[in-house]
């Protein structure tokens, strides 16, 4: 696939691919969770971690075209806290606390409280961060 101009993408078109991105994570999260007693699936692990790395500088690409456009542009990422995929509900969140902190903590909080597997650990990991002044919004 090659990459997207984000500079002269709409933001709409922004939210769209933040949610593509999203749901890429989500899947990489699930490869790279494999029996860790399986020393023939590494591989795998090794292969899905770099995914998710290579998918988390693009969203933070996405994130840091919508920072340029101000807050409203940021704020669309709102959109997404309806969205099915809870990876995708998670990263618009997170990266929405700087622009509605009540509304995007709010998310993170019932994502924690969902115990959906991967999500819950990490929204339970950013409310502690966020409670013990380790991660700052911006």
């Amino acid at each position: 696939m090659a990459t997207p101009d984000l500079k002269t993408m709409s933001v709409d078109e922004l939210v769209e691919l933040f949610a593509q991105i999203g749901v890429a994570q989500g899947k990489a999260i699930r490869e790279g969770v494999l029996p860790p007693e399986e020393p023939s699936l590494e591989m795998e692990r090794e292969a899905a971690q770099k995914k998710f790395e290579k998918l988390y500088w693009e969203m933070d690409a996405v994130d840091r075209e919508l920072r340029a456009r101000g807050r409203e542009a940021r704020s669309a990422l709102m959109q997404l806290y309806d969205y099915p995929n809870m990876q995708v509900k998670l990263m618009a969140a997170r990266h929405t606390l700087g622009v509605a902190y009540e509304a995007a903590r709010e998310m993170i909080e019932a994502i924690a409280d969902s115990k959906w597997p991967g999500q819950s650990l990490d929204a339970g990991m950013t409310i502690c961060n966020l409670d013990n002044g380790t991660f700052k919004p911006d």
